[in-house]
């Protein structure tokens, strides 16, 4: 008989399996990032191409968002059942098949069906939570999770850049999804050959009703906010779409304390630690993609209207520049300081540092120089808050269910995106110049104003999370 001698990996391997790993979950997560914030500048002329209002582009933007909120719970859920790697390969798969429906798309509802294919994506960040904490060390696990949480708002911002770039070119929508396709690609094989399955598997099924129900009260919601304006805030269909939210919604609780593999785990989503870390994220949501929508436009308004800069596509993409760069800047810092001060307080420095941009931008935006400083200071409050607010989404809950408690967090977080987009185009529909469809410069003022106590209450939030549970740093 011949001896086979079982070679383990040196401790230098692993390292650099990890860095590889780390690195190829960073760039599918920037990917999908970029995926979120493509379209935003380009809504003015999606409104223009497709002859379209105000509320009904942006579904454009919606649709990605409402998307992500019902299939990252379930995608998580699938994650720890099947194994994250194969479900991180098959949302960046989604996230390729909806960018192609995109650039093949010549009419509006074809565009908001490939964006909500990209949009199902979502779920990767999450996913990718789970993994880093499943393999990484335990001294390792803020870093790499600050880092991955960081590239959402750095993607974000790349995003309109690209599309600026594009859009500058061009006035067809259609070479930017082609873009973000050959980019995904590039990440799924990156991921496919620097990443190894981890963690245990857990059994159970898929609550595939719960998932309907979630749809189905989220959409009657974000259709009701959209519809206010044109049908009448107290007009039959507009309260039915309510009722039918809030039905559906009760409904759906039910189903979720009944089964025992729910879709959405209850405890988790408002237990004693992670009710605190859900409703921070989804007010620090509602502030980030509703700042992302009211900045494209708020610059691309002609100063005619008495307010804007009458900038173009490429402008809205190059007055982002100062946010990518500090949010850059903060994601590799912010896993050292989450570790230093924990998770909530960094969160609740993060979330004051984008109250004090948007606050900024609420008082003075009459001038270029306000919005670049505004703009550099939100990026810092992002990429430190939401480094922080990955790790605080599992500090506090059982390995094998760190991918749901990610998801979970996740889907708040886009619920709150959803809502902004819907209630911001809601007012700038309903506060115009007078004698025209313009919105006013008071619709945009209190947009701010309304997204910058939403940043000031999650950096509350967080911070009254940090005294509760007398935290310590580092991730359990």
């Amino acid at each position: 008989m011949t001896d086979v001698t079982v070679v383990e990996p040196s401790t230098e391997q692993q390292g650099r399996q990890l860095w590889l790993t780390l690195l190829a979950l960073s760039m599918a997560g920037m990917v999908v990032s970029v995926q979120q914030t493509v379209v935003i500048p380009l809504l003015p002329r999606l409104m223009a191409t497709f002859g379209v209002s105000v509320s009904e582009v942006t579904w454009v933007f919606t649709a990605s968002l409402l998307a992500a909120a019902v299939a990252t719970p379930l995608l998580s859920r699938l994650g720890d059942m099947y194994g994250k790697k194969r479900m991180i390969l098959f949302t960046v798969g989604l996230l390729v098949l909806g960018s192609v429906v995109c650039a093949l798309s010549g009419s509006l509802p074809v565009l908001i069906t490939g964006r909500a294919l990209q949009g199902a994506s979502s779920a990767l960040i999450p996913l990718a939570i789970g993994m880093i904490r499943d393999s990484f060390p335990r001294t390792r696990v803020m870093m790499a999770i600050g880092v991955v949480s960081a590239t959402m708002g750095v993607g974000g911002s790349l995003g309109m850049i690209v599309t600026g770039l594009i859009a500058d070119l061009t006035p067809s929508h259609h070479p930017v999804f082609w873009i973000t396709a050959a980019i995904a690609v590039i990440a799924m094989a990156l991921i496919a050959v620097s990443t190894r399955e981890s963690g245990n598997r857990v059994g159970g099924r898929p609550d595939l009703i719960g998932a309907v129900l979630l749809s189905a009260w989220l959409i009657c919601l974000m259709l009701g906010l959209s519809k206010g304006n044109d049908w009448g805030w107290g007009s039959g269909r507009v309260l039915g779409l309510f009722a039918a939210a809030a039905v559906c919604c009760a409904v759906w609780v039910f189903s979720q304390l009944r089964l025992r593999a729910p879709m959405v785990r209850l405890q988790l989503l408002v237990g004693r630690y992670s009710l605190q870390a859900n409703l921070a994220s989804m007010l620090l949501g509602f502030a980030m993609f509703g700042s992302f929508a009211l900045v494209s436009s708020f610059i691309q308004t002609p100063s005619s209207a008495g307010y804007g800069f009458g900038g173009s596509v490429l402008d809205v993409g190059l007055y982002a520049l100062p946010s990518t760069v500090t949010m850059l800047g903060a994601s590799f810092m912010a896993g050292r300081l989450s570790t230093r001060l924990g998770p909530a307080y960094s969160l609740a420095l993060g979330a004051a540092l984008c109250a004090a941009g948007f606050g900024w931008f609420t008082l003075f935006n009459d001038s270029v120089l306000h919005l670049i400083g505004s703009n550099a200071l939100q990026g810092l409050g992002f990429g430190v808050g939401f480094a922080a607010l990955g790790a605080l989404a599992v500090q506090h809950v059982p390995m094998d269910q760190s991918g749901i408690a990610s998801g979970i967090n996740s889907l708040v977080r886009s619920i709150g995106g959803s809502v902004s987009g819907a209630a911001t185009a809601a007012l700038l529909t309903s506060i115009t110049i007078a004698g025209t469809s313009v919105p006013s410069r008071r619709a945009y003022v209190l947009s701010f104003a309304i997204i910058t106590a939403s940043a000031v209450g999650s950096a509350v939030v967080a911070l009254v999370s940090g005294m509760m549970a007398r935290e310590v740093p580092g991730v359990g």
